[in-house]
């Protein structure tokens, strides 16, 4: 090795340590554990995928979680599959929509259906033996107010158990969801394949 590629290396060793001094020093001070408030929202693809992983993760360590499902009719889907053959000792899955607006097109229907889900998520996350309840397009129901956002917000600031998590997923969240939340996620579209004429497929989207 020549002397400037071992000085390189050495440089490179000095800068890590130095970054890893100041990474440890900040993950010290880093030692509150609470239940959190996650929004996934935004135009891109990626909410309820991501927040299923959660629910993968915490199916994975054995920790009992649940799903409600406000919008999304009874389609069969990979995640509901799965977890209705294999998981539902560890969690429940609530499929309490019957399909987006545009296809139900009856407003007190949806309305009753979305009041249904909203209660059943609420004895879900009352129960604090479940860690994470998985509220998936909620955020929809809210927008079209099918869920009224003050109800929501007051709940989860004055009723949900401490250390229990509640993601909640949709596209235009509501900005007082927003405010009480610990942590919010915006999926930024750039590109998506629906708009080469590319219909929903298998593996990708459900």
């Amino acid at each position: 090795m020549t002397d400037e590629a071992t000085n390189d290396t050495e440089r490179h060793a000095m800068k890590m340590a130095k970054k890893k001094a100041a990474r440890d020093k900040i993950m010290a001070t880093k030692t509150d554990q609470k239940g959190l408030i996650i929004v996934h929202t935004g135009k891109g693809k990626g909410k309820s995928s991501a927040a299923f992983g959660m629910i993968f993760r915490c199916i994975a360590h054995g920790m009992k979680c649940a799903v409600v499902q406000f919008i999304k009719g009874g389609m069969s889907t990979g995640e509901r599959d799965l977890i209705l053959s294999r998981f539902t000792d560890t969690c429940e899955f609530h499929t309490m929509g019957e399909g987006f607006t545009w296809e139900t097109q009856d407003k007190t229907r949806d309305i009753e259906m979305a009041t249904a889900a909203w209660e059943k998520a609420k004895d879900l996350i009352r129960d604090a033996s479940n860690k994470m309840v998985l509220l998936d397009e909620i955020n929809i129901a809210i927008r079209y107010e099918y869920v009224p956002i003050a109800d929501v917000v007051s709940f989860l600031t004055t009723e949900k158990p401490p250390m229990t998590h509640v993601v909640l997923t949709g596209r235009n969240a509501h900005e007082d969801l927003i405010e009480i939340a610990d942590l919010v996620t915006e999926m930024e579209l750039v590109k998506h394949p629906f708009r080469s004429g590319i219909k929903a497929q298998i593996g990708v989207e459900f």
